[in-house]
């Protein structure tokens, strides 16, 4: 996590996050509770007769998106929840790699609009995530800063399994951290851009999935304010040496995301 700086992000390298999106039971309560939080904007953009895609913003940059999950997600027994988006130079090309590496395309690839042509892929663990092929749309407007994108990390019951897919699908390398979990980082060339650990026991029941990081100024009082505005906390405030202090929340609507105060680089 050493890579948590502020960033702008123009036109984001293939095969680094550019995007996260939440995918909610109750768009107007979610943008009630994250607008409080980290002081984010929203603007609405009506989708067709009944949706609503909300962008999320700071300082008047993008920072991801919000919508209400549609009737037929809820019958599929998809929770809320927030999605990772990985940018591609082709969303045809890359999800035919993840299907030849074993991952399942659970929706398309398809355009949106002129913004951009993305798939919804499930790795070969169980972990869903996006992929981003930017047209109109680059994707976040910085990362790194407070309120924003700062990490994506992925929890899985096969590192091994899961390292060689990503390293097959978007040609990231893994480097290991020892320490009382063992820890991967995803690097893409020379940059980190994301994190992966194996769930034990010790970790508890926890289902494979990408979690978002959000950067803060101050991890306690951001905890502190989330449990406030209705928020749970599923990991407490704690200091990882040489990283930050990090917390992990679900939101009034049940969605998971981390907060973490970055260490000043030295």
């Amino acid at each position: 996590m050493s890579e948590v700086r502020l960033q702008e992000v123009p036109d984001p390298t293939p095969g680094t996050f550019c995007w996260v999106e939440l995918g909610t039971s109750d768009n107007d309560a979610a943008k009630s509770f994250y607008t409080q939080l980290f002081d984010w904007e929203y603007t609405d953009n009506p989708m067709g007769p009944d949706a609503v895609y909300t962008m999320l913003k700071l300082d008047g940059k993008d920072i991801g998106g919000l919508y209400k999950l549609m009737p037929d997600m809820v019958a599929q027994g998809i929770p809320p929840h927030w999605m990772s988006y990985v940018a591609v130079a082709s969303a045809d090309e890359s999800a035919e790699k993840a299907k030849a590496a074993g991952a399942t395309i659970m929706n398309g690839p398809l355009d949106v609009f002129t913004l951009g042509r993305m798939a919804v892929i499930k790795d070969p663990t169980g972990a869903v995530f996006s992929i981003w092929q930017a047209k109109d749309n680059k994707g976040a407007g910085a990362y790194g800063a407070p309120g924003f994108l700062c990490w994506n990390e992925l929890a899985t019951d096969d590192p091994d399994k899961a390292g060689q897919f990503y390293s097959n699908v978007f040609g990231w390398t893994t480097q290991g951290f020892p320490g009382p979990i063992e820890y991967t980082v995803f690097n893409n060339g020379d940059k980190g851009v994301g994190g992966m650990y194996r769930i034990t026991p010790e970790v508890g029941s926890v289902p494979t999935h990408w979690l978002v990081y959000f950067a803060v100024e101050d991890c306690d009082a951001k905890v502190q304010k989330a449990t406030e505005l209705g928020a749970r906390v599923m990991k407490p405030a704690e200091e990882i040496p040489g990283v930050g202090r990090f917390a992990i929340l679900t939101d009034p609507q049940g969605a998971a995301f981390a907060i973490i105060k970055p260490q000043p680089h030295q």
